[in-house]
Order: structure tokens, then sequence, then C-alpha cells
């Protein structure tokens, strides 16, 4: 991608006014989106992205530029001009680059240049034939296919040179079902840090028959109630509550600057002792993995919350010295256009010891959400209100009715510290999360969990 050479040329530029860090990032990136709309391919765009982003430090104070002209006469001129904001005392930097080479956790057996759209195509009929002939009342559906393969080359002041290879792929599955003037929707969306022989593994019809059902039972739904009442949250996408949250307000983006409901709160009782959270950066082919940061660390397996106590936050290089902690392989960035900072790669709750039976039969009354929707939360505070995708009343332990429009209104700690249920089924759900540093995949996941009291908003 770049020599070695032309590496070390452009830290040096970098540092040449007194930066104590230098960093550089080169990627490049091919990728591919087909969406089809009842069954006809609607759009097909492809790309390729490449540039390079450099970075400076003079301890907690960093500056970023990027460009994509990889000239090794434009590189340097960038350099330098990012160089310009750092006034630090200047030191001879002498740098000796060491390749590393790296274990790829991630099985590829397919790259995605190496599959043509015709096959693509092909898995996308199936699940528009599944869902759309599960039942009349699906009256149209929408699938979208994604796919990327990105190299990327990072190098720093330290001596790191390490280059690695990701490619992911993703089916967006939508289901729409209409009765006069209502429509309700199903979505799935599975995806892996893996070739793509991951969809002729993927059992495609099962997934879009669910979004067609999802799409179905809304349709014929009751409005759902609203107020204070014990909500049953199922597993895999219902871990977008605590993604959202909880999960931004223990990057060290929020933390660092005091500005999270977890500052300071290391070693407390932040969760019920039910709650075990963690962060898994290394789960083979999981959607949000990787075998090394944006920083070039390795990912780690990062327990957050243990037994209801806080153990640790996710933590990127700035973050480490803001916080005088060390990184957890946690930095992470959309593209070279974005500085990295700490984000989350496949975070969820630990499973527990109840089956979703048994939480179903202890329960009184409570509302049931099967499947989450989108929502908004501030990091800062945690508080949030996240829509019911699919809902239904449970009563005297058994699932009464279907229930639509049912929205979760609360506070992340506040949850945690209510949840008296937690399910064995531990489920992951495949996502893009937005923060600073652009848009990102990631896993969200969780058994079936019980909150004893939440604020639900219906119609």
């Amino acid at each position: 991608m770049l020599s070695q050479a032309v590496v070390e040329d452009v830290l040096l530029a970098a540092l040449e006014t007194g930066g104590d860090f230098a960093e550089v990032f080169v990627e490049d990136k091919t990728s591919s989106t087909i969406q089809m709309l009842g069954g006809t391919v609607d759009t097909a765009v492809s790309g390729r992205d490449f540039g390079v982003g450099i970075r400076v430090l003079n301890g907690v104070f960093a500056v970023y530029a990027y460009t994509n002209d990889f000239s090794r006469e434009n590189l340097v001129k960038v350099a330098r001009n990012a160089a310009q904001a750092i006034r630090g005392q200047q030191f001879d930097h002498s740098i000796d680059l060491r390749k590393s080479l790296i274990t790829p956790h991630h099985e590829i057996k397919l790259l995605p240049n190496d599959v043509s759209k015709h096959r693509k195509i092909d898995w996308m009929r199936r699940a528009h034939h599944a869902a759309s002939n599960y039942d009349p009342v699906i009256s149209q559906t929408r699938i979208t296919f994604l796919d990327e393969e990105q190299n990327v080359l990072i190098a720093n002041s330290d001596g790191l040179f390490v280059e690695d290879r990701r490619v992911r792929g993703r089916m967006v599955i939508e289901s729409f079902a209409s009765r006069g003037t209502e429509k309700q929707s199903g979505q799935y969306g599975p995806g892996a840090h893996q070739g793509l022989e991951f969809f002729d593994e993927l059992d495609i019809e099962r997934y879009a028959r669910e979004t067609a059902r999802t799409a179905k039972a809304m349709i014929d739904a009751e409005f759902a109630p609203s107020g204070k009442m014990p909500v049953i949250i199922d597993n895999e996408f219902g871990g977008v509550i605590f993604h959202e949250a909880c999960g931004h307000g223990l990057e060290a983006t929020s933390v660092a600057k005091n500005a999270s409901v977890f500052a300071g709160k290391l070693g407390e009782m932040v969760a019920s002792p039910l709650v075990t959270a963690i962060d898994d950066g290394t789960i083979q082919n999981g959607w949000g993995s990787l075998n090394i940061d944006d920083e070039g660390s390795p990912t780690q397996r990062n327990v957050l919350i243990e037994n209801g106590v806080l153990k640790g936050y996710l933590i990127d290089k700035l973050g480490a010295r803001k916080m005088g902690m060390a990184s957890t392989g946690s930095a992470r960035r959309q593209s070279y256009q974005y500085a990295p900072t700490s984000r989350m790669n496949n975070t969820f709750i630990a499973a527990g010891n109840s089956t979703p039976e048994e939480i179903i039969a202890n329960t009184e009354y409570a509302l049931y959400a099967k499947y989450m929707g989108g929502g908004s939360v501030n990091t800062a505070t945690g508080d949030f209100n996240f829509a019911v995708r699919e809902g239904y009343i449970v009563r005297n332990g058994k699932i009464e009715k279907p229930v639509r429009g049912a929205t979760l209104i609360g506070k992340g700690i506040e949850v945690l510290q209510k949840i008296d249920k937690v399910g064995n089924n531990l489920g992951f759900g495949q996502g893009m999360c937005g923060s600073v540093s652009g848009s990102i995949p990631a896993d969200v996941g969780q058994p079936m969990i019980r909150v004893s009291e939440l604020t639900v908003g219906g119609r």
C-alpha cells in the first residue's frame, strides 16, 4: 500500500514541531450495495475508496488530517501542515518500524469480488420469495445486500507497522404488511466479518419468513397500553438498549470528559447482581469483530460490568492518555477520513440461568418486547426512548395478545439496576453504530431479560 520508507518520512515530518506521537492510517476499500424492491433490482452501486489519515499527538492534544493523494511529496506536506498546530519541545526523532504479523481469526474463503452479481441477486431473490409467499397480507419486500473488503496499513512512531484485511457481508431483509390504510413492517439484517461463503451457509428463507411473520403479527395487533409496568425484552436486538443507553457511556470518549453517568464509578455497584456485560472484539466472524483495532492494537474481550460491579471502560490511545489507563484495543473509525476514538465491537449482556419459558411463566403482567426498533438516547445521562417493533402483553404467565406502537422510555443505569431475571438464550443482532468517528459495524446482544418496572409509551 505504502512503502516502509515513505511511512517513516511521513511520521518524521509529523513530529517536526514537537509532537510526541504520530500515526499513519492507510485504507483501500472496495464495496458494493444492491437493493431489490418487490423482487426487482432497484439500484446497484459499487466503488473504491483509497486514502491516508495522519494523526499527531502532544500529550492529550490531537491533530488529524487526511488525503487521497498518496504521493510521498503530498503526504509529507500534509503531515507538516498538521504538525503546525503542535507546539512542543522538539527532539531528534529516529523511527524504527518493525513489521508485525497478525494471526487472522476470521475465516475468509470467498472474497466479494470473486462472487458475481448474479449470485448475489439469487440470494436476494430467495429472501424475496420466502417473505412475499408467507401470507397474502405481505404487500412488499425490500432486500439490501452489502459487502466490502477493507485493507488497512497502520504505522506509528512507536515502531508499529501492521497490515490487516477485513471482509464483511450483510443482507437486510424487510417485509411490509398492508391492510387498508394500515402498514407494518418486519426486519432482519444478518451479517458477519467473513467471506461471502456466509450466505451459502445462511438460512435465508428462515430470516425472510421471520420478517413477514412480524409484519403480519403487528398489522393485526391492538395499540399498546401506556404507563409504568414490568417489561420483558427478548434476546438479539433487545441488546440495542444496553448498547445505546449504557455502552456509549462506557467509552472513553464520554468518560474522559466526565460526560457519562459511569465516570468515576469503577468498583461500584451500577447494575443488578444478575448483570454481567462484555464487549468482545475477538468473537470469530462476529459482525463487529476485528483482528486489530484501528490503531493497530489487538482487539480484546473486555468485561465492563461483572455481577453488577463496574469493572472497566472502552479505551483508545488518546483516551488512555486522558484517563491514565491502558488502551483496551477499542479504537475504531469509519474510514481514513475520521480520527479513531473508543467504540464498541460486539457488546452484550451475558447469559443467565433462567429459561425464557420460566421468565414468561413467572410474570403476572408485562409488556413483552420481542424485537426492538429505532430510538434516541442522551449518552451523557443515559436517557432513552426506543420503539418496540414487535410487542405482546403477558398476563398470568402466558403471552396473551400482540400489541403495537409501544415505546420504552427510561434511563440506562436505572434499567440495569431493575433487571430481575436474565435468560440463558444469548443471541446477537447486527447493526451500524454512529458516533464521532463515523458509522461502524457493531453487534448488539443479550439473552431475554425482565425489567421490574419501565415506562411504556403507547398511542
